[in-house]
């Protein structure tokens, strides 16, 4: 009995280190130019459930977050990040929202990159 006991323990010990994390550090790209594209990024992602932690350096283009994996994935994030217009790889947001965007948030059109970001 003792044996069956160890046994089944061990097996739970080693099924739950390949479990799901609970705080993840993520990472990817995600297209935006300013401080309005900053805000809205972080603020769509930190509303999710699972997400803990959401940044973006609007200089890098880095999007870096901590989740709980049993909660949300990265594709969830991407996909949520996306439909409120902002692109990463694999998800590209509509353009019917995309569209709507302030013109200084437009990353997809290359004058948008000479707008001056400072004041945003």
């Amino acid at each position: 009995m003792k044996r069956i006991f160890l046994t089944i323990l061990m097996v739970l010990a080693v099924t739950s280190g390949h479990s799901q994390d609970k705080n993840k550090s993520i990472r990817f790209e995600v297209k935006g130019n300013c401080g309005m594209c900053q805000e809205r990024i972080e603020n769509t992602a930190v509303k999710m459930k699972g997400v803990k932690l959401a940044s973006w350096n609007k200089d890098t283009k880095e999007f870096s977050a901590i989740i709980d994996e049993r909660k949300c994935s990265i594709e969830d994030i991407k996909k949520e990040i996306a439909s409120v217009g902002h692109d990463s790889e694999g998800f590209t947001a509509p353009s019917e929202v995309y569209d709507k965007l302030p013109d200084c948030c437009k990353y997809r059109d290359p004058k948008s990159m000479h707008m001056d970001h400072g004041k945003h």
